[in-house]
C-alpha cells in the first residue's frame, strides 16, 4: 500500500480569500524534467503563456518551505511547491453575506443571488467563501455544502478544518431538514402538496439537467403556501440534492421558478440582472449538531422580492 504525503502548510498566505496553489512534482523516471523551471513550463505554457511562468520565477513567487524557488534549481520529484494564480478581474455582485449565526464551530450565512458558494470556473474572489475569510478574519473556514449561484438563503460554513467533515456527514447521510422557499407561476390544475420523484441527470458542460426514464435518484415535496395575481408561493421540501432538483421539479409541473434563466429555456449567457433574481430561497436548515448534540434550527433573514410583504420590510435577497 502506497503510504501518502502530508503536505506541509502553505508558507504563502491567503490572497483575497484564496488559498495558494499547491503543487507536488511528480515522479519524473526518464528524467524528462532538469530543471524545476522545465517542470512548470511544461504544464502551464499552453495555458498562461511562458512569458507568465517565467515572470513567476523572475518575481520569487514560486515558493517552497525554504523561500522562492529559482529557476534553474534541479528537479527534485515530491518536493512541494505553492504560488498564487492570477485573476481576471471580476464584477462585485452588489449585495452583503448576512449572518445568521457564528461560533467557535459554526458560521451560517444568508447568501446573497448572483454569488457563487466557493470558488470555481469564473467565479474565484466574488464568492461568498472569500468574502467571508476575509470580512471574518477566518481563513480556514470551509463550506459544508454548497447552494448554486442563482440561490439566495442559508449556507454552513465550518470553522475549523477538523470538524469539516462532521458535518459534512450531515449533509451526506440527509440528516439535515432543508426548506426553500419559491416564487412560481400559480396553476389551479396542479394538485398540491405533492411529492415529485425522478430520475435527474446532469452533463458536466451542459447548462440544463433533465429527466430520464429510470430508478428515482431525487424527491422534493412541493406545498402551495399562497397565491395571488397569478402566482404562487411555494415551500419545496428535498429529501436529496440534485444539482438543480427543485428547478427541475417545479418545472416537471408546469411550475418554473420567476426569473429562472434555464429552464424551461436555456438563455443565451450574458451579464447578470441584478433586478430578476431567480426566485428561490433556502429558508430553513435544521438538524443536530453532531459535536455537541446541540438540535439548531436557521431561518434565513432573507425575502424573495416578487412576493412582497407589507406588514415586514427584512433584506430583500437579491435587490
Amino acid at each position: 500500500m502506497r503510504r501518502r504525503h502530508k503536505a506541509p502548510p502553505a508558507p504563502l498566505p491567503q490572497r483575497d480569500g484564496i488559498d495558494p496553489v499547491r503543487l507536488r512534482l511528480p515522479a519524473d523516471p526518464d528524467g524528462a524534467w532538469k530543471t524545476v523551471y522545465g517542470h512548470l513550463l511544461a504544464r502551464y505554457a499552453d495555458a498562461i503563456g511562458a512569458d507568465r511562468v517565467e515572470a513567476l520565477f523572475r518575481e520569487g513567487r514560486i515558493v517552497s518551505t525554504d523561500g522562492p524557488v529559482a529557476a534553474d534549481e534541479p528537479y527534485t520529484a515530491g518536493r512541494y511547491l505553492w504560488f498564487h494564480r492570477e485573476f481576471a478581474p471580476e464584477e462585485r455582485v452588489p449585495f452583503e453575506v448576512g449572518i445568521v449565526h457564528r461560533d467557535e464551530r459554526l458560521v451560517i450565512a444568508d447568501k446573497p443571488h448572483f454569488l457563487a458558494t466557493t470558488p470555481r470556473g469564473r467565479h474565484i474572489t466574488e464568492t461568498a467563501l472569500a468574502r467571508l475569510r476575509r470580512d471574518l478574519g477566518l481563513p480556514e473556514l470551509q463550506p459544508a455544502h454548497r447552494l448554486d449561484r442563482l440561490t439566495a438563503g442559508l449556507a454552513l460554513f465550518v470553522v475549523r478544518p477538523g470538524d469539516r467533515g462532521a458535518y459534512q456527514t450531515l449533509f451526506r447521510d440527509r440528516r439535515v431538514r432543508k426548506e426553500y422557499e419559491a416564487i412560481a407561476p400559480y396553476d389551479p390544475a396542479v394538485t398540491l402538496p405533492v411529492t415529485v420523484r425522478s430520475r435527474i441527470v446532469k452533463e458536466r458542460g451542459v447548462m440544463a439537467a433533465r429527466e430520464e426514464p429510470g430508478e428515482p435518484n431525487s424527491e422534493s415535496r412541493v406545498e402551495l403556501l399562497d397565491h395571488r395575481g397569478g402566482l404562487g408561493r411555494y415551500r419545496l421540501l428535498p429529501a436529496t440534492g440534485r444539482t438543480h432538483q427543485l428547478r427541475v421539479h417545479m418545472n416537471s409541473l408546469g411550475l418554473p421558478l420567476l426569473n429562472d434563466p434555464v429552464y424551461p429555456v436555456v438563455q443565451e449567457p450574458g451579464p447578470d440582472d441584478y433586478s430578476r433574481p431567480l426566485q428561490l430561497l433556502a429558508k430553513v436548515l435544521e438538524f443536530t449538531d453532531p459535536v455537541t448534540g446541540e438540535p439548531y434550527r436557521f431561518e434565513s433573514r432573507l425575502r424573495l422580492m416578487q412576493w412582497p410583504d407589507p406588514a415586514a420590510e427584512p433584506p430583500r435577497a437579491g435587490l
